[in-house]
């Protein structure tokens, strides 16, 4: 009888999980709305970077025609074809052209000299300038994320006093859904921040690389200008870096000749 009373007791006993859900549906519309806030905080934080990195692989990759390619031509305006419409080197190439039509206006050299250097600057500035966008939502998210997780961490130790304070004791069932939302809250706000750290870090180095192209790919340009086109960068491309290696072992080969004295007696 008394192993039966037990067994009812004990099946009788109300039955609480204590699961994701179950914390957020005690935590209420507002812990819905932190959760929704660092959701929209991560999906942006991601989608940046991923446009960004294809952006930057893209203009990398044009670098190597503008190497490969557009010095090989005769002119500016030659080569300018055999690059990518809107593309950064497209842009700096039609800009330095155009300062270049315009800077024949100018009376003094050192005008011109500075008109043309101050074009191909701002030209930089501009794609520089496109390559940062989303940059900053970045180091928002990295910076505030943290924060957005300790205010549902906050909202929920708050719930968890209150249930401990109308119920007279701080049993496990009166705290463990407040307590297990504020601890999510926070690793989710973690887990929001650190990636998009990482992602604003890595980007900016990559766009500093760029930065650096840029300038090169500009000097060059004003070079060449100044010069009517008589200076013009050299690249030691992959085939000639061959025929150079080739060249210099076989060059001892066949300068080395053996020379055979006869002595007669």
């Amino acid at each position: 009888m008394t192993f039966e009373l037990l067994a009812a007791a004990g099946e009788a006993a109300p039955q609480n999980s204590f699961g994701f859900m179950e914390a957020m549906e005690q935590g209420g519309i507002i812990a819905w709305s932190i959760l929704t806030v660092l959701v929209i905080m991560s999906v942006g934080s991601f989608y940046i970077l991923f446009t960004k990195l294809f952006e930057q692989r893209k203009v990398m990759s044009q670098y190597k025609n503008v190497r490969t390619q557009f010095w090989k031509a005769n002119t500016l305006k030659e080569g300018a074809t055999k690059l990518e419409k809107n593309s950064a080197w497209r842009q700096l190439v039609d800009d330095a052209i155009t300062a270049e039509d315009q800077h024949t206006k100018m009376t003094d050299k050192l005008e011109a000299h500075d008109w043309m250097h101050g074009s191909l600057q701002r030209s930089e500035d501009t794609i520089n300038a496109r390559l940062a966008g989303g940059l900053p939502f970045l180091a928002t998210v990295g910076a505030t994320a943290p924060f957005v997780g300790l205010l549902g961490t906050v909202i929920g130790i708050y719930r968890a006093l209150i249930n401990i304070g109308i119920a007279g004791s701080a049993s496990i069932d009166k705290v463990a859904g407040p307590v297990g939302e504020a601890l999510i809250m926070t690793a989710i706000g973690l887990l929001v921040a650190v990636p998009a750290v990482f992602a604003y870090n890595w980007l900016q180095g990559r766009n500093r690389r760029i930065a650096e192209m840029l300038h090169a790919f500009s000097t060059d340009l004003l070079a060449n200008i100044s010069s009517n086109g008589t200076v013009k960068p050299t690249f030691l491309t992959a085939t000639s870096t061959q025929a150079a290696g080739k060249a210099a072992r076989t060059a001892p080969a066949a300068a080395t000749t053996t020379t055979t004295t006869t002595v007669k007696k």
